[in-house]
């Protein structure tokens, strides 16, 4: 795609519909700016209202706050039982291709011969997300980070495992930008409430989950199958560069002999 820029397999490319528009690059005209403040990036930072507490009144009247700073419709609602809904924005920077189910029509394998007329085979297909991607998200106060990263890869049919992405709070401060990664319990709508509708003091960002330790258990068959042969070639060849240099060496020892 000339707009998208996404990339798959060429056996899969006839299998991806995406709803390209606008003209290329559109979208990325901060990119420069934004690789300026991530050079200097500071990894869960507590927030300054992480640990804030509201009483009931407290949160009518920041709703009430929070309705009154906002340019759209994309207000916060008061419920009965104390609880509010509300609209969050995220943006997915994600660096990896991410998988989506694609169904490919296959004929009958014996043409001309009654019988069924063709199977749909459960296929998967990847591709990168255009760069600036959000989406709007209407969740309770009550919604779990890990819920919302779920909604997420259901709204983009994304089928890969939920555990290998991670959704952070970004925030701007003295030419710096602040990232921290939401626990799976934590209440995003409510820290929206509580920062505010600024994305500059608080916006929300889906990555991948970069723990430092893999996550086995995310994985298929199939991948933890290529892992391990991947794995056994990168040995073999280890092995064989070993013996390589010890042939040397023993062939410079007799010459020396």
């Amino acid at each position: 795609s000339p707009d998208c820029s996404f990339t798959c397999h060429y056996r899969c490319r006839a299998l991806v519909r995406l709803d390209c528009s606008g003209p290329p690059g559109a979208g990325d005209e901060d990119d420069g700016t934004e690789q300026a403040l991530e050079k200097d990036t500071n990894v869960d930072e507590p927030s300054e209202w992480e640990k804030a507490e509201l009483d009931q009144a407290q949160v009518e009247q920041r709703i009430k706050e929070y309705n009154s700073q906002i340019n759209s419709n994309l207000f916060m609602s008061l419920n009965k039982d104390g609880s509010y809904t509300g609209f969050i924005k995220v943006q997915l920077k994600l660096v990896r291709p991410v998988s989506v189910p694609a169904t490919k029509r296959v004929p009958s394998l014996q043409a001309g011969r009654p019988g069924p007329r063709a199977q749909g085979v459960k296929r998967r297909t990847s591709f990168y997300l255009p760069k600036g991607t959000v989406k709007h998200l209407h969740i309770f106060s009550h919604t779990r980070a890990s819920e919302v990263i779920d909604a997420l890869l259901r709204k983009f049919t994304v089928v890969d495992n939920p555990r290998k992405f991670a959704l952070f709070e970004r925030s701007e401060k003295d030419e710096q930008v602040y990232l921290r990664k939401l626990a799976d319990e934590e209440q995003p709508l409510r820290l929206r409430l509580l920062a505010g509708p600024s994305e500059k003091v608080l916006s929300f960002v889906l990555k991948e989950n970069e723990t430092g330790e893999v996550n086995w258990d995310a994985f298929t068959l199939p991948e933890l199958h290529n892992f391990l042969r991947i794995l056994q070639r990168e040995e073999e060849e280890h092995v064989r560069r070993l013996r390589h240099r010890y042939a040397r060496c023993r062939q410079k020892m007799q010459e020396a002999l």
